[in-house]
């Protein structure tokens, strides 16, 4: 099975083939990607390496961890598993609460209500 190593702290001026290169003194590299910025197109610093023998993962990853590369002291190591998302829901966060956009809660705080009266009592 395939090894995917974590590599991070990367110099800002490294990419996918100069990645593949470092880590390709240790074995077959299947794959190297560094995670790019979508819209500012600069990497975010840190990216993935996949090595299909175990052993040369491994060895890479005890060799190459902490040492420096242009001035950066690099992180490596074996690459978790990305957590699952959870909901789908695109509400910021909010958990799809109502209550919380002001619909049908009773918290009269001089807002208006959607036919423009004021929510405050006077009693």
């Amino acid at each position: 099975m395939a090894t995917r190593i974590y590599v991070g702290n990367l110099p800002y001026t490294i990419g996918n083939e100069q990645l593949a290169q470092i880590f390709s003194a240790y074995g077959d590299v299947s794959e190297a990607t560094v995670v790019m910025d979508r819209d500012s197109g600069q990497s975010k610093g840190f990216g993935f390496v996949q090595m299909d023998d175990d052993a040369a993962a491994r060895n890479a990853i005890a060799t190459l961890n902490g040492t420096t590369l242009d001035n950066r002291t690099i992180r490596v190591s074996e690459a978790q598993p990305r957590p699952e998302r959870t909901g789908g829901s695109r509400s910021g966060g909010r958990g799809g609460d109502r209550s919380s956009y002001g619909g049908g809660s009773n918290d009269y705080d001089g807002r208006q209500d959607r036919y423009g009266r004021s929510r405050s009592r006077d009693w």
